[in-house]
Order: C-alpha cells, then sequence, then structure tokens
C-alpha cells in the first residue's frame, strides 16, 4: 500500500492516510527486522535454498524504497535481494 500510495498512484494523502502510511510503516519495518534476523543465519527462507518463498518476498522488498522505507539498516535484506536478483532468468517488477 505504501508504494501504491506514494510511487504507483496518484493518491491524495489525506491526513487518515498519512496515518494509515505511518502505522504500515511501522509493521513494514517490524517485517523487515524479522526478514534480517532469519538471514543473518540463512541465505534464503526456506529449506537454505532458492525458493517460490523468496520469490514471494521480493516482489514487494525490493522496491520498497517507493513505498518510504530506508533498507540501509538490514544489509542481511540487502545482501539477500542481491542473490535473489542474480537468479538465473531474473526479471525485475519495474522496467526502468
Amino acid at each position: 500500500m505504501a508504494r501504491a500510495w506514494l510511487h504507483v498512484f496518484d493518491t491524495e494523502m489525506t491526513g487518515e492516510r498519512w496515518a494509515t502510511l505511518e502505522t504500515r510503516q511501522k509493521l513494514g519495518y517490524a517485517a523487515l527486522g524479522v526478514m534480517e534476523d532469519h538471514l543473518k543465519s540463512d541465505d534464503y527462507f526456506v529449506g537454505g535454498r532458492y525458493s517460490v518463498a523468496d520469490i514471494a518476498l521480493y516482489a514487494y522488498t525490493h522496491v520498497a524504497d517507493e513505498g518510504g522505507f530506508d533498507l540501509g539498516g538490514y544489509p542481511a535484506v540487502l545482501a539477500w535481494l542481491e542473490r535473489v536478483s542474480s537468479q538465473p532468468g531474473y526479471i525485475p517488477i519495474t522496467q526502468g
């Protein structure tokens, strides 16, 4: 939702939407914390290998900056993003 409101759609950001966005971003950072903790000891999310779980999580995580998220404090997540994007047949969600 954060990315859609801030980057994809021309959404009017009312006071209520800003409050909702703030709550969603707090939850998003909590999720990034869980991902970071997991990826400190595992290269991927399931079974130690690249899987559909990585594909699903990558889809939003690699464009998190467009939703106002700063991934700078998540080095394991950043390394994982690099591993996923280097997979054979990788196609980004955005074409730039």
